[in-house]
């Protein structure tokens, strides 16, 4: 599967090249771009680079301006799907080439038909070759001009014209091109079907799934079609809503479209197995049949197993090919997605191969409520438990993206949102799979704030606990700056102490505002203000017995400590009294965060006017024995986004008991996690920090002894490596 291995060079080329093209570029005086040298693109490379740029949203007036220069940027085929661009960069960028295909499904309202039959109509190059029009959901202007304009582009095969305001009229137009083999008018406004004849010599392919306005009895719909002896394919599929009985009437015409290989009826009713497989048999070269929301597809001959394709619900395969076929039909992708989450439900191997059509669901249709319902059902079934250890990582991000895009368009909808939750509650996603995290944390909260479920909320605290700890600095700021995320993390505290309960959501949410806080003074004073000192000393009272409990409580006080703006907070009797306590606990973990906080209150010299001399003397000198007597931790006890906050403490050259808080702290991490630690300490300075500390006469012993451990495991690093290492961002656990 393509999702499983890396990406291509040249698809990573492009995308650079399409996300950065001001860096390429020069601006013209009407605003659009051009590339400042004069490069030659291969066609098939300047076709994908202009795909690229439409499928990631990039396509517009000004962007569009480097197709200006045919010469350069050669396309033969143009993909422009849902891209923005007025009538008059559509005429100047794409026009001038000799385009074999034009894909323009879907684009902005502002680019009529008519506007690029004009466009193509004008230019020889184009009106020569072109051969492939797609011109899916757009614009159909009613005037005369407008529809005669199809026959300016006599080299066209193959026209789609589905989801337009297209009337009869139109079609006798359409009719008339001579090369004409496939036609699409799905959902149209046509009424007759007599215009077919006109091309009933060369028409090889003929859809019209949802054709709601048709005029035709059944038998003047079926005498034009078995006037069209060189048809091979055909899709009369409709929806369920449909009553017609002109498939079971087509399927039992002797004799009809003798050379069909394709047949689609998906969604029509009064279809039986037994109509189904003599039609077939009586066809050999029939290598299709669509049977999705009717009676037909479960006998044995129509399991799609072989040469012969079908879709259906009858079997995973049906499924899957409906999945694969329809992704662009909403009343289908829906139907063959409730299907398929009864077999999901049941799935013990990872099947990346129907996750990836869900995928294809999910992204033709993200404003349908009842598509994403179903799909998001789906995934979460797909990449449950170990089954998304099985996935590859970019079909994992992809789809992760596609449920963000979910809960942000249907913010409202409790299932909806409980669905994508489940399915981003899955630790193979949080840690190793690339996702917006940012956007996904904000999403989380807000569906916490406005939502009382116990057991999903349990699932968002955690969500948000690990995001927390991988977001940069800035976004961690930004995020705890809101208000209200502080107050409902509190407010989930203050529940939780109340009822005397310890569970994973307590522990969660304590997390969540640990990593929140870290080196945000913005959170830290929301923190303050909401009263968040007290509820936490509360905490602490509670749940004396809870080490766990007691680390991250601790943990946050450290982020609070550090913010010497706060410290007035923080210095008072009663709170430095219980730290004090818990600087002598028999825990190691939460004898360090309460040996962080004090160090931090005790670093500077209002400590004494506010605590007392003779006290910050006391804390000092209890800070500095208990350091002492700590035994090596077996494993990295916590993690630290960079050193920045203990350089103002291996300064305090006359507090002895600060410095050494700080150079065991380094110590620490440094030898239980060398290749991230050592590289941050290197790339932040801390080697010239190290030195002066060991090389000052007033340096205590102890901490000498530490900062020349760590010398040597940075230098042991710095051998091994033979350069210091890339700068890492990691995040306190």
């Amino acid at each position: 599967m393509e999702e499983a291995s890396p990406a291509s060079l040249t698809d990573l080329c492009l995308s650079f090249l399409a996300h950065s093209l001001e860096r390429f570029c020069l601006e013209r005086a009407d605003g659009s771009l051009c590339l400042r040298e004069t490069l030659v693109f291969p066609q098939e490379l300047a076709g994908q680079l202009l795909r690229k740029m439409a499928v990631e949203g990039l396509l517009n007036d000004s962007t569009v301006g480097i197709f200006r220069s045919a010469q350069h940027l050669r396309l033969r085929r143009a993909f422009i799907r849902r891209a923005r661009i007025s009538a008059e960069a559509f005429r100047r960028a794409l026009c001038p080439h000799r385009l074999l295909e034009l894909d323009a499904a879907g684009v902005n309202a502002d680019l009529t038909i008519a506007d690029i039959l004009r466009g193509l109509a004008a230019s020889k190059e184009a009106r020569e070759g072109l051969q492939r029009l797609v011109l899916t959901g757009l614009t159909m202007s009613l005037e005369e001009p407008s529809r005669r304009c199809f026959s300016a582009l006599p080299g066209l095969r193959s026209l789609s014209l589905a989801n337009v305001d297209f009337y009869d009229q139109g079609l006798a137009d359409v009719c008339a091109l001579p090369r004409l083999e496939s036609l699409d008018i799905s959902n149209t406004s046509v009424t007759n079907l007599g215009p077919l004849l006109g091309c009933r010599a060369r028409l090889r392919s003929l859809t019209m799934h949802q054709m709601k306005r048709l005029e035709m009895s059944t038998a003047q719909l079926l005498d034009v079609l078995a006037q069209l002896d060189g048809l091979q394919h055909l899709d009369i599929s409709d929806d369920k809503q449909f009553t017609s009985d002109v498939a079971r009437q087509l399927l039992e015409r002797p004799g009809i479209l003798p050379r069909l290989a394709s047949l689609d009826v998906s969604g029509r009713k009064q279809v039986t197995d037994a109509a189904v497989v003599a039609f077939v048999q009586q066809r050999p070269a029939m290598q299709f049949v669509g049977l999705l929301a009717t009676d037909a597809g479960f006998c044995d001959f129509l399991s799609g197993e072989g040469t012969l394709k079908v879709t259906g619900e009858a079997n995973e395969r049906q499924i899957c090919e409906a999945l694969r076929r329809y992704s662009e039909r909403e009343c289908f992708v829906r139907e063959a997605l409730f299907h398929l989450f009864s077999l999901t439900h049941v799935m013990e191997k990872p099947r990346p191969d129907i996750l990836k059509l869900v995928v294809a669901g999910m992204q033709n249709h993200p404003m349908t409520l009842h598509v994403q319902l179903a799909a998001s059902a789906c995934v979460f079934n797909l990449t449950k438990q170990d089954l998304a250890a099985g996935m590859p990582v970019r079909l994992l991000g992809t789809v992760t993206q596609l449920l963000l895009e979910a809960m942000r368009n249907f913010p409202n909808h409790q299932q909806l949102q409980k669905n994508c939750l489940l399915s981003l509650c899955s630790d193979r996603i949080l840690q190793e799979v690339p996702f917006n995290r940012f956007e996904a944390a904000k999403l989380v909260m807000q569906w916490l704030c406005n939502h009382e479920d116990q057991n999903m909320q349990r699932m968002a605290v955690a969500i948000i606990s690990i995001l927390a700890a991988k977001l940069s600095t800035e976004q961690t700021a930004q995020l705890g700056a809101e208000l209200y995320i502080v107050r409902q993390l509190l407010h989930i505290v203050r529940q939780k102490t109340t009822q005397s309960l310890v569970d994973t959501t307590l522990k969660f949410t304590l997390s969540a505002l640990w990593n929140l806080t870290d080196e945000s003074p913005t959170t830290c004073r929301h923190f303050i203000e909401n009263q968040g000192l007290e509820l936490f000393m509360k905490v602490l009272e509670s749940f004396p017995s809870e080490s766990s409990i007691q680390q991250k409580v601790l943990g946050l006080l450290n982020n609070i400590a550090e913010v010497r703006e706060l410290h007035s907070e923080l210095m008072c009797q009663s709170f430095v009294g219980h730290i004090r306590e818990l600087l002598h606990s028999p825990e190691v973990e939460v004898s360090y965060f309460a040996a962080g906080i004090l160090a931090h209150l005790t670093s500077r010299g209002e400590a004494a006017w506010t605590l007392g001399l003779s006290l910050r003397s006391d804390l000092l000198q209890q800070l500095h024995s208990t350091i002492l007597k700590w035994p090596t931790p077996e494993c990295e006890m916590v993690a630290y986004r960079s050193f920045n906050p203990f350089f103002p403490l291996l300064e305090c050259s006359q507090t002895p008991g600060v410095q050494l808080w700080a150079a065991w702290a380094m110590q620490h991490v440094c030898s239980k996690n060398a290749p991230r630690y050592c590289s941050m300490l290197i790339e932040e300075g801390g080697l010239q920090q190290l030195h002066s500390i060991t090389s000052h006469p007033q340096t205590h012993p102890d901490v000498r002894h530490l900062a020349d451990s760590i010398l040597d495991s940075l230098e042991r690093h710095r051998a091994r490596t033979g350069q210091p290492a890339a700068p890492h961002s990691p995040r306190r656990a």
